[in-house]
């Protein structure tokens, strides 16, 4: 199974890959101009990864959880994207990947910080996914 995971953001759209279970890595993010081209930059990656399942970071329980998933919905039908979308809670994924880049590289808005949250939280859903098992 290959996935992706996005972190969808209004500047910035982290990416992750993961062909199996055990491995996650970021892929470089996509700096949001409008949503035309980051849909279809998205679809690229899709596309490019022969992606299978795509897994989208939402704040769960949260007041705007709607809000988001009829954000995430629209945005997605502008992808086209056939297969499965699941949704991991997101809560405190970019604080983590803060974390995790401190002391490591100069804070740049370039993007890795949002591809690094998406790792997260592809690895929270594969981890839930063993769990299940």
């Amino acid at each position: 199974m290959k996935y992706i995971a996005i972190d969808l953001g209004l500047k910035r759209i982290g990416l992750a890959y993961s062909a199996h279970k055990d491995l996650v890595t970021p892929l470089p993010a996509i700096i949001r101009k409008n949503r035309n081209q980051a849909s279809e930059e998205v679809k690229k990656a899709i596309k490019e990864w022969e992606i299978e399942t795509v897994i989208i970071g939402i704040p769960l329980g949260g007041s705007s959880e709607d809000e988001m998933r009829r954000r995430i919905a629209h945005f997605m039908n502008l992808v086209d994207f056939e297969g499965e979308v699941f949704y991991q809670d997101e809560a405190g994924s970019s604080l983590e990947a803060q974390n995790l880049m401190k002391g490591e590289i100069k804070y740049i808005r370039d993007g890795r910080i949002d591809s690094i949250s998406a790792m997260i939280i592809l690895q929270r859903y594969l981890y839930k996914l063993k769990q299940k098992k």
